[in-house]
């Protein structure tokens, strides 16, 4: 499991290429694919990436493709692939939207992909929020809260050590039956996506970690503290590792126009801007480089391992 010694920040971040929103997406994904995910998977194993985080969409109504795009590489699938091209970076779904499945069916895919890659798995999961996915695998979209914190509790079982896991629950039940191989990890990590109050509650009582959607440094700020609220409420003493999104990065000068919300320049003052997210109690950080290619990417993420990285703790 992911623990950041002694309050020290760490860094990770969203693969490129396996989901492609116009949210965030460049433009050069459009015609990358495995190579692509390769390498960068290979550059941040070498840069000190905590992590490599990956989507979870089945498939994308037509109403929302054209933000959403319909590109969507399957988390396990992909994550699995890299696990074999990498020795150390951690494997993240971010999120797995868990309420489309069966709680055995998800334990058995990441179990065998945590028992693959030699106990890396940290997964993430979330609501979901496009209800024709839902409709279309039969899931319950109007409940898909509840149907969460239930499948959290079974996947809390079903990921633990017993060959045969034991859960009997209100819209799951299970018993008898047996999956290997098992988790390397005797305690997956589950961290929890979402900034809704429910999901921070959720987080809160149910998670490892926190992984918020996004929003200003001030809001953060505020839901870390609803979060620490609503863990004392609960009795919760157990560690979280608490995450943030960060603005998207260019290391230097870009010469380029990366937009008016990305932090530019020396490595030093985007380490010093960085900081302060440790300094409202961020643990982990997901950053985002701005890039015309794959190159300049895979240049973005060196010059971060090496001039940033180690700075984020000064």
């Amino acid at each position: 499991m992911l623990r950041v010694p002694n309050g020290r920040l760490a860094y990770g971040m969203q693969l490129p290429v396996q989901s492609q929103s116009t949210l965030y997406a460049e433009r050069w994904e459009a015609g990358a694919g495995p190579g692509e995910l390769v390498a960068v998977a290979r550059a941040a194993d070498r840069a000190g990436f905590a992590y490599l985080a990956c989507c979870d969409h089945v498939a994308i109504p037509r109403r929302l493709a054209g933000a959403m795009s319909t590109v969507w590489y399957d988390p396990v699938a992909t994550l699995a692939h890299l696990a074999a091209v990498t020795e150390r970076v951690l494997l993240m779904s971010h999120v797995a939207v868990v309420g489309l499945r069966h709680p055995l069916v998800t334990a058995k895919q990441y179990a065998t992909l945590d028992h693959l890659s030699g106990g890396r798995l940290i997964l993430g999961v979330g609501a979901g929020h496009v209800r024709e996915e839902f409709d279309a695998v039969g899931a319950d979209f109007a409940h898909r809260g509840a149907v969460l914190d239930e499948t959290i509790d079974a996947l809390r079982v079903a990921l633990g050590p017993e060959e045969y896991p034991e859960f009997h629950g209100e819209r799951f039940s299970f018993g008898g039956l047996g999956q290997r191989p098992r988790p390397a990890q005797r305690r997956v990590p589950i961290w929890v996506g979402g900034s809704s109050p429910a999901a921070l509650r959720r987080a809160a009582l149910r998670g490892d970690g926190w992984l918020p959607q996004g929003g200003t440094r001030r809001q953060l700020s505020e839901q870390i503290g609803e979060l620490r609220a609503f863990r004392e409420q609960g009795g919760v003493d157990e560690p979280v590792t608490i995450g943030a999104i960060t603005e998207a990065l260019y290391v230097g000068e870009p010469g380029w126009d990366t937009g008016r919300r990305t932090l530019t320049g020396k490595p030093e003052a985007l380490a010093a801007a960085l900081r302060a997210y440790g300094e409202m109690g961020v643990d982990q950080i997901q950053v985002r480089f701005r890039s015309r290619g794959c190159d300049e990417l895979l240049d973005q993420m060196a010059a971060f391992g090496a001039e940033v990285g180690p700075h984020l703790n000064d």
